[in-house]
């Protein structure tokens, strides 16, 4: 398996799955940083925000409402902060975008 992502959305390794559409998944992240922290991919694999809004920005569109909704299911009606790293500089480390959501707690400002 080359990608993570690409092995959980083929239900070839297992995650927690909130939320899905035709063309997005959301799953928690095992390493949360915060009370909700859940990772919303696009099914197809693209490595970065970068990659996506260039081939189809309709589905950059897809997975930021997927995002949306997640967080309204969640329930953080007092806001939550969304994450796209892209590149290893910032800190990415499976290269098949996602999206964090993040919140349940305060987020402060700056992150890090």
């Amino acid at each position: 398996m080359s990608c993570l992502f690409c092995g959980i959305v083929a239900r070839e390794i297992p995650a927690t799955i909130v939320h899905e559409t035709d063309r997005t998944l959301a799953f928690r992240d095992l390493n949360a940083q915060a009370p909700t922290h859940v990772l919303v991919i696009p099914k197809d694999h693209q490595p970065d925000a970068a990659a996506l809004a260039e081939a189809d920005p309709a589905y950059a569109g897809e997975v930021l409402a997927a995002a949306a909704a997640v967080a309204r299911q969640e329930g953080l009606t007092g806001g939550y902060r969304l994450v796209l790293n892209t590149g290893d500089d910032a800190g990415q480390t499976v290269h098949h975008l996602h999206v964090h959501v993040l919140g349940g707690r305060p987020m402060g400002w700056p992150p890090g």
